[in-house]
Formats: C-alpha cells, sequence, structure tokens
C-alpha cells in the first residue's frame, strides 16, 4: 500500500466494550483483519495471538514469553505480524485489539518506531462502557490481584491504568448498554467521560462517525507531550450533573512535612487527581502527581525549567517551552502548583482548605530557599534525591 497499512489500536479495560468496537470495524472496512494478543495465557509460558476478519478466525499462534513479561512478548510479536498482514495484499485495514491491561502508548510508539514505511498508525480509540466508568477508576486493586498483571513486576492498579487508557486515545468509543444512539444515557457517567478527558472525539460503536475518526490519523508525538506532566493538557475546572474538576493553582511550594501527612486523604479527595508541584526542599525538581481509585504515585520529573541555564532551553521540547512561558512568574519562573482532581461529590471547598494548608505559611515563605532546603526531608522515601 502506498501509504502504508492503516493500524487501529482499540485500548480498554471493558473487553465487552472494546469486543463491540473491533466487531464494528470488521463489518464496516471491506478487508479489514483483527489480530488480538491474549496475555492470560501469560502463565504457560506463551502468549497466544489470534487474527480475524468479519467472517471469523483466519490464523492463530503463539509466542513466548520474553523476560517473564507478556508485554514485551506483545511488543517483540505484533509488528513483524501486521508487517505480514501489510504484505498479503488483501488487508485494507488492521485493527489491534489491545488486551485488558495493556496501555495504548507502548503500543503505538512501537509500531510508528518500528513499522517503517509499511505500516501507518491510523488511529488510537479506547472502547468504554460507561456504565463501568466510575467502579473501574474507583478500583484502586494491584492487577496482580485483579489477574492482570503483564508481568511479575507488574506493580500499577486497575485505576490508573484504566485512567491512563483513556486520556492517551484521541477517540473514545462508547459502546454498551449504557449507550445509545445518541451517546452515553446517564448524565453522571457522560459528565465524568467528559471532565476526565474534555479533548477526546467521541462516538458510538459500530457507527461510520467512529470509522471516521478512528482512521483520521495519530501523532504519537503531540500525545506524549499531552502526557508528559511538565506540559499535560490537563482538565478545566467544571461542575456537572454532580460530577466536579477543581483545578487547584498556586505560587507557593508545598512544605514538605505537612503535604507528607496529608497525602493520603488528597489521594482519596477524588477518583482521579494528576498534575505537577514543587517542593520547598526540592525548588529545583519537578514532581508529578498521578492517582486513581485511592493509589497515589508521585515521583520526579527532571528539572523546572528555570531550573536550567538558558542555554539548554533550546533543548527542550518546543511543547514545553510554551507552558514554562504560560506558568511563569518572578522569582520562580515556571515552579508552580498545577493539581486537578475529578470526581462525583467532590467537597471543593474542603479539598482548597486541604491543599493550601500544606503551603508554607507565611514566615516560611519570607525565611528564603536556604531555610526551605533544611526543612525535614519528609519524601526521601518517596523520592530519590534530585
Amino acid at each position: 500500500m502506498p501509504d502504508g497499512l492503516p493500524v487501529v489500536l482499540v485500548a480498554g479495560m471493558h473487553a465487552d466494550a472494546r469486543g463491540e468496537v473491533v466487531e464494528g470495524l470488521l463489518r464496516d472496512v471491506p478487508g479489514s483483519v483483527a489480530l488480538h494478543h491474549d496475555l492470560s495465557t501469560a502463565a504457560s509460558g506463551r502468549v497466544r495471538r489470534t487474527v480475524r476478519d468479519a467472517v471469523g478466525p483466519v490464523s492463530s499462534g503463539e509466542a513466548p514469553l520474553v523476560n517473564d513479561c507478556a508485554c514485551c512478548a506483545l511488543r517483540v510479536d505484533l509488528v513483524p505480524e501486521l508487517l505480514t498482514l501489510s504484505g498479503d495484499g488483501t488487508t485494507r485495514l488492521a485493527v489491534v485489539e489491545l488486551w485488558d491491561s495493556v496501555e495504548p502508548r507502548a503500543m503505538a510508539e512501537v509500531v510508528v518506531a518500528h513499522g517503517g514505511p509499511a505500516l501507518r498508525l491510523a488511529g488510537v480509540v479506547t472502547a468504554v462502557d460507561p456504565a463501568l466508568v466510575l467502579p473501574c477508576l474507583a478500583n484502586g486493586d494491584d492487577l496482580a490481584d485483579a489477574g492482570l498483571a503483564a508481568a511479575a513486576s507488574d506493580q500499577r492498579t486497575v485505576g490508573d491504568t484504566w485512567a491512563r487508557q483513556l486520556e492517551y486515545a484521541t477517540v473514545v468509543a462508547l459502546a454498551g448498554p449504557g449507550t445509545g444512539p445518541a451517546g452515553v444515557s446517564d448524565a453522571e457517567d457522560r459528565a465524568l467521560l467528559a471532565q476526565l478527558h474534555p479533548t477526546a472525539r467521541w462516538a458510538r460503536a459500530g457507527s461510520a462517525e467512529l470509522v471516521r475518526l478512528a482512521t483520521a490519523g495519530f501523532d504519537v508525538a503531540a500525545a506524549a507531550a499531552a502526557q508528559h506532566v511538565s506540559c499535560a493538557r490537563l482538565p478545566q475546572d467544571a461542575d456537572e450533573a454532580g460530577v466536579t474538576t477543581v483545578v487547584w493553582r498556586r505560587r507557593r511550594p508545598f512544605h514538605p512535612g505537612r503535604l507528607y501527612a496529608a497525602l493520603e486523604e488528597l489521594a482519596c479527595a477524588g477518583v482521579r487527581s494528576r498534575g505537577r508541584f514543587w517542593l520547598a526542599d526540592r525548588p529545583d525538581t519537578l514532581l508529578s502527581w498521578d492517582a486513581a481509585g485511592g493509589a497515589l504515585a508521585v515521583a520526579a520529573a527532571g528539572p523546572w525549567l528555570a531550573a536550567l541555564p538558558e542555554a539548554a532551553w533550546e533543548l527542550v521540547a518546543p511543547e514545553r517551552r510554551v507552558a514554562a512561558a504560560l506558568d511563569w512568574h518572578l522569582p520562580h519562573g515556571d515552579r508552580c502548583q498545577h493539581l486537578v482532581f475529578t470526581s462525583p461529590a467532590l467537597d471543593r471547598r474542603g479539598l482548597e482548605e486541604l491543599l493550601d494548608s500544606c503551603l508554607l505559611d507565611d514566615a516560611e515563605y519570607l525565611a528564603g530557599r536556604d531555610r526551605w532546603r533544611r526543612l525535614p526531608d519528609a519524601f526521601d522515601g518517596l523520592l530519590d534525591r534530585v
């Protein structure tokens, strides 16, 4: 094919919804084929692969486990299978149905990096049953406990994995009994989805609109930038149908001890929260905040732009420089608190008061950076000193 075989990734933990989306694409796009790796067989040391079209199975096979990691086996096996489909002269669209806990970003980047001119990533879709959004997002269980771990070392949770599946895709495909021709029927489900991923395009599974959106093209570099904590496209303030999104932005740094003491309460304040923040004793380190279902991960994400010499700014991605310019203020540059919490029945006032209480007070702030750096390092167990 002169422009490469179009490849569409379909992700999501809602297996029935995912299947409905894939079947619709196979039915509506002549010459389409679906490829699926079943990682539930990984305990046997193999990953089972199936290829099917609108009529039924075309072929099947197995890939060996790689480094005790089912996702690694998928990555090794996926592109060769897609290249085989590209070369058969009959396949017009390859639909990759990802297994339950596989996140689409890694697979999208594999296809683009190793597919060459023979493959073209046409779209990334997350299939959603709206009635399962809140139960899935609020689930703080480890994937291993749910039987969904992709490797022995997999420490992800159900909620945070599903959140990233949703937020990476540019298209959300609505399926399941909670949807109809007009879309999501329940107002709270609709509001929650819209606030979690306000820039996504929605389409009903099996619709012509989904075919158009799913094959419109996908830019992995733009998607990566939109997810990176330094320049993430975070949701805006919203309040609809009992679902609230609170955007909390401040300039002062957090007191490490007070923030650490409040982490558990903050992690449970909303079913989803994310963003970037800074600590007084680590003024040069941009920190990421990622929570779902009560499980919180904080991590160092490199330096703030203001902590770099100006000569290094040209080496930083343009998206990062734009985001820093929007946040820039004296005397702290792009250092800021930018956290976003989304949840039904969210206590906006209580949340803002709790967050504000974790900032440096006036006396602490005026003491200056030399004093800030000597504050007790409450986050030493969570972060490596940077």
